[in-house]
């Protein structure tokens, strides 16, 4: 495994040298500031978001994050047995930017054509402080997706440093049956005069697991590193700056060959807010590098490299004012990123190209009475450019895009009470087509039988719909202090242009078209949760109706969720709230799964897909308030399934979990 990259340090040893100033001009210690993104409850704020916590993280997904975000409402993910990356589906849409994925902002762009999701985020869950999910469309930073949004946010100071405190350390220490073995994370930070510094390295290397039938699922294991270095500094007068930079690196099996991911992910957050109510400017920049390597097998892709470079910048400004009875909150900023693609022994995988999206918009929330109402306008303008050689039967090719769109959002909310709050909402998104779609070309490897296309003339996908819903949080409910939340959710999306792959028999070959007429489709999701504190319990629960157009296995994968996905969680405290103990149950229905396409059709997806129910128990136990241990079963009836929108490999059979945290 590598070591530490010297670029980390670099980073750090720059922040210090920023900081300096600062430092002398202070005469005592502050606080550092959190510049990483959290869910606030503003004016307006009435879209679909989740957040998953570092509490469940660090119970449920040290391992994997598919079944934490599988139990958020309208939320699925591709899994695979031998894939650690991260490919989320937001209300049936999958891959090729259709959700955008970031970390701690930066967006994770990088796509390959396979036999697989269009895409992954590689992070490693044992360095996540949170996870936030927005559902829907997004016109602010984040935007120029079809479907939503998600952030995986890394430890940043204040969760390694307790409150008060100058300095301070986490340590995980885990172990799982079932191939899992032994996982390890340490993390240790320091604030001292407006400087928070904080670290972090983690290890895995876990073995093949077996189903609930007790078959070894081949190639499950993975061997990864991964570390953090992150510098926070309060210059005083409102100004704050985060560097930080994430590496992940990772020895893994898939698509038949034996594979290298490294992922390097910098940060740079620049705060100004000054108290003035009309000044809280934010201003981020980013560059995020992945390279993906086959480094072992026996077939003609050895040896391929695909790496995407990506680089990006946004800044926006926010500020509240009134017009005479009328409370405005007011948003306006842009935003710029840029990938340059390249890819060597490719196979179907474009060679050379650059593709970039800016973004500029603006969201204004008008608060009169009990009203709320925000219209949003995002303008998107999207450039693709890229050549590369199609297949042994054709030549080399160009291509050259520039094309841009207007997207409004507009919606109007009711805070009838404290706690309840109606609201509708209609919006307009687009997606612009890849470089992967745009550029396909080459042949399959290992065979002679299948070509592939490019298609310049691709247009974007469009969505329009609407939501209806409401948000509901009542404290003394049944009891003084309970808490009660609910989010429920209906939405209507008809989609225009979907793109998918279709074979072209005139030229052979197969390539990635726009499919005519209308695609629809619509659901409800429900996110409610009840705390009394001596008891908890919380249910999510999500219903698709997809009637999107089929995409073809082998050039992306079965885009479909599930009809019906019910997750409970539910359990009880004990000795002073010590001890937490529960149960998790989790419901997957049958649905479409996508099928040969040769004429863009729905009716070319089946019903598909067994259901299946898991079952797992949980405990946690505070040894004192800095020692904490915990344990967990999955599976525990070892049932054998097979999970929906899997691409290989059938689900891990009864494991058990035990660990610990400690912050000294």
């Amino acid at each position: 495994m590598p070591s530490f990259p010297n670029w980390l340090m670099a980073g750090t040893a720059m922040g210090m040298v920023l900081a300096a100033p600062a430092l002398r001009a202070q005469e005592a210690a502050r606080e550092t500031v959190r510049l990483s993104p959290v869910v606030v409850t503003e004016p307006g704020d009435t879209g679909a978001r989740s957040t998953i916590g570092q509490d469940r993280l660090n119970l449920e997904g040290a391992l994997s994050l598919d079944d934490l975000l599988r139990s958020v409402p309208g939320t699925f993910t591709r899994e695979s047995a031998q894939q650690p990356g991260v490919a989320v589906n937001i209300r049936g849409f999958e891959g090729s930017g259709r959700v955008n994925m970031s970390i701690d902002g930066a967006r994770q762009n990088f796509r390959f054509t396979s036999h697989e999701a269009a895409g992954f985020t590689y992070v490693d869950p044992n360095l996540l402080a949170d996870i936030d999910v927005t559902r829907g469309a997004v016109t602010g930073v984040g935007g120029g997706a079809l479907a939503g949004t998600v952030n995986f946010r890394t430890l940043d100071v204040d969760d390694v440093v307790a409150q008060g405190r100058t300095m301070g350390g986490l340590t995980r220490l885990s172990w799982g049956s079932n191939g899992v073995g032994f996982q390890e994370m340490l993390a240790a930070g320091a604030r001292s005069g407006g400087i928070g510094v904080v670290g972090a390295i983690s290890h895995r290397n876990s073995d093949n697991y077996q189903d609930g039938d007790g078959n070894s699922v081949a190639n499950s294991g993975q061997q990864l590193l991964s570390g953090l270095l992150r510098t926070n500094i309060d210059f005083g007068s409102g100004h704050t700056l985060s560097l930080g930079g994430v590496f992940y690196d990772n020895d893994f099996y898939a698509n038949s060959y034996r594979q290298t991911v490294e992922n390097r992910t910098l940060t740079a957050n620049y705060r100004y807010n000054p108290g003035n109510p009309l000044i809280d400017l934010r201003v981020n920049a980013y560059r995020n590098d992945l390279s993906m390597k086959y480094t072992g097998g026996t077939g003609t892709a050895l040896g391929r490299v695909i790496e995407d470079v990506g680089m990006g910048f946004d800044a926006a400004n926010t500020s509240r004012f009134n017009l005479g009875p009328v409370r405005v909150r007011s948003t306006t900023g842009f935003e710029y990123f840029h990938d340059d693609v390249s890819s060597r022994n490719g196979g179907v995988n474009p060679g050379d190209g650059t593709s970039s999206l800016l973004g500029i918009f603006t969201e204004n929330t008008f608060s009169y009475g009990i009203f709320d109402l925000t219209p949003a306008l995002r303008y998107n303008h999207y450039t693709l450019n890229g050549s590369g050689v199609l297949s042994r039967n054709y030549g080399a090719y160009d291509v050259d895009i520039s094309e841009g769109s207007v997207d409004p959002k507009i919606t109007l909310a009711a805070n009838v009470t404290d706690w309840l709050q109606p609201f509708v909402t209609w919006s307009r998104s687009m997606r612009a087509p890849t470089l992967q779609e745009t550029m396909l070309g080459g042949d399959h490897p290992g065979t002679v039988s299948s070509s592939y296309i490019p298609n310049p003339n691709l247009q974007p996908e469009t969505q329009q719909g609407w939501e209806f819903g409401v948000n509901v949080r009542r404290r003394g409910l049944l009891r003084p202090n309970d808490v009660f939340s609910a989010r429920l959710n209906y939405f209507m999306m008809d989609v225009e242009d979907y793109i998918a792959t279709s074979y072209v028999p005139s030229a052979r070959a197969y390539q990635f078209q726009n499919v005519a007429g209308t695609a629809k489709l619509d659901g409800f999701e429900a996110e409610i949760s009840y705390d009394p504190r001596v008891v908890f319990a919380s249910l999510s629960y999500t219903h698709t109706n997809s009637r999107l157009p089929s995409q073809l296995p082998g050039l992306g994968a079965s885009q479909y969720t599930p009809d019906d996905v019910v997750s409970l969680r539910a359990g009880a405290r004990f000795l002073e709230e010590k001890l937490t103990v529960g149960a998790r149950w989790d419901y997957v229905s049958g649905g479409l799964v996508a099928g040969g396409n040769a004429t863009f059709t729905a009716g070319e997806a089946s019903q598909g897909g067994d259901p299946y129910n898991l079952l797992g128990l949980f405990a946690t136990y505070d040894v004192t308030p800095a020692i904490q241990v915990n344990a967990r079963v999955t599976n525990l009836l070892d049932e054998a399934y097979t999970p929906f929108l899997s691409t290989i490999g059938t689900g891990q059979g009864r494991t058990i979990y035990v660990g610990t945290q400690i912050r000294f």
